[in-house]
């Protein structure tokens, strides 16, 4: 390790292992890719996701990473209060402990999970002389506005908006999911302060995630669905995700082609009313099961024929849905309710992966069903496009590649 090297990168994060719900394990991957190269230590939280109500240690050192877990609460995030009193908890514990912690030198980077976490990151970086760059997962606070939690006029809206351009300004860099959020966060600082951004996309895990016989397939067979055309939604079932918009589309083909599925997998807070949707209108075409663990998306990710995801109309910016890359690891086509101009839009596209249609639209999604049911070849052509794209392009040393050259650009003489 050269002289010249960061006395320690730090990573902060609310998440971190054994959580490996959504950007839990990204960063645990990012961190521990990190440590071969770097001495790398983590601040969080303890597990509030799918792990939650596991205690880790307070202190301990995992493949390389130091990390320490700051005390704060730890209840259902599916309870706005709830999830608000963690937010605040996690928030104060972590920036307490920085304060204690940093160092001049030292290179922090900090997600934007919770969104006040970032903020009190950036004022211990200042106060302690470390370097601080953001890693946008999430755009705050357009995220809040999209999922209609509130209206763009709205005054918390007007001033978090003008925070966050100034949280933007103190930022060394701004790593952004796509070249959507990368456009977002330009809007949004209007050509005020030069801002230098990196677009370090996720990844797909190549290793584990393969295209496989869906005839074979274990929970396809379970759920009885071999011999049906299956369309797959996997994933959070949150604010900013079109589920009504799906659930519409399927009822709609349910007319038209009784041999058309849907098969929803995930949680979130729209899955209540999900289950209440379909249980109260029998839908025959409609199966719901709770989500899969991580360990298992060779099995889930490969139980379909076309995998689909759907936002709300707004989403374009604000976040990249991560679970893409292994849909194409899987070697599945994919269909898009989004805008054409998002990163997942953008991809599909480029690259002849699926179909993109506007979101809000379910009479789109049930004609790119059919158009993908009526040309298995087509659809052939596509698994394997995806596969080789994920291969090619989508792969953790890439990321790992990426962020290195970042830190090191912090580094003189490396």
């Amino acid at each position: 390790m050269s002289s010249t090297s960061p006395r320690r990168v730090w990573i902060v994060a609310d998440v971190y292992y054994p959580e490996e719900a959504g950007a839990a394990y990204f960063v645990t991957r990012i961190a521990e890719g990190l440590s071969s190269r770097f001495p790398v230590h983590v601040l969080c939280s303890q597990p509030t996701y799918s792990s939650l109500g596991v205690r880790a240690p307070l202190r301990e050192t995992h493949r390389g990473v130091v990390i320490k877990r700051c005390k704060s609460t730890t209840l259902d995030k599916n309870v706005f209060r709830f999830k608000l009193a963690n937010h605040v908890t996690i928030g104060l514990s972590i920036f307490f402990q920085a304060l204690l912690s940093f160092n001049h030198h030292d290179i922090v980077l900090v997600v934007t999970s919770p969104p006040v976490l970032p903020f009190l990151v950036a004022i211990a970086c200042q106060m302690r002389g470390a370097k601080c760059v953001l890693l946008l997962q999430d755009v705050y606070p357009e995220a809040l506005v999209a999922a209609r939690m509130f209206t763009q006029d709205a005054l918390p809206v007007r001033i978090f908006s003008w925070l966050t351009k100034r949280l933007y300004r103190q930022m060394e860099c701004i790593t952004v999911l796509g070249r959507d959020m990368e456009a977002l966060v330009k809007r949004k600082l209007n050509g005020v302060g030069s801002l230098k951004s990196v677009i370090i996309r996720n990844w797909a895990d190549i290793d584990r995630v393969f295209p496989e016989d869906r005839n074979q397939n274990e929970l396809l067979c379970q759920q009885g669905l071999t011999n049906k055309f299956v369309i797959q939604y996997a994933g959070n079932m949150g604010h900013p995700h079109g589920i009504e918009d799906l659930l519409e589309a399927a009822r709609r083909l349910s007319v038209i082609d009784e041999n058309i599925h849907f098969l929803f997998i995930g949680s979130g807070v729209k899955k209540p009313w999900l289950d209440d949707m379909v249980n109260k209108n029998n839908f025959r075409n409609v199966t719901v099961i709770p989500p899969r663990p991580r360990s298992d998306q060779q099995v889930f990710l490969n139980a379909c024929d076309v995998a689909i995801t759907a936002f709300v109309p707004g989403m374009t910016g604000v976040g990249v849905p991560s679970r893409m890359y292994n849909i194409f690891a899987a070697g599945k086509p994919i269909i898009g309710a989004v805008d054409a101009e998002s990163e997942l839009g953008l991809v599909v596209r480029e690259e002849n992966l699926g179909w993109i249609v506007p979101p809000s639209r379910p009479e789109k999604i049930v004609e790119a069903v059919l158009e993908a049911r009526s040309d298995p070849r087509r659809l052939a052509e596509m698994g394997r496009r995806a596969r080789t794209v994920a291969e090619s392009k989508y792969t953790v040393n890439h990321v790992i590649d990426a962020y290195c050259a970042l830190i090191n650009s912090f580094v003189p003489n490396v």
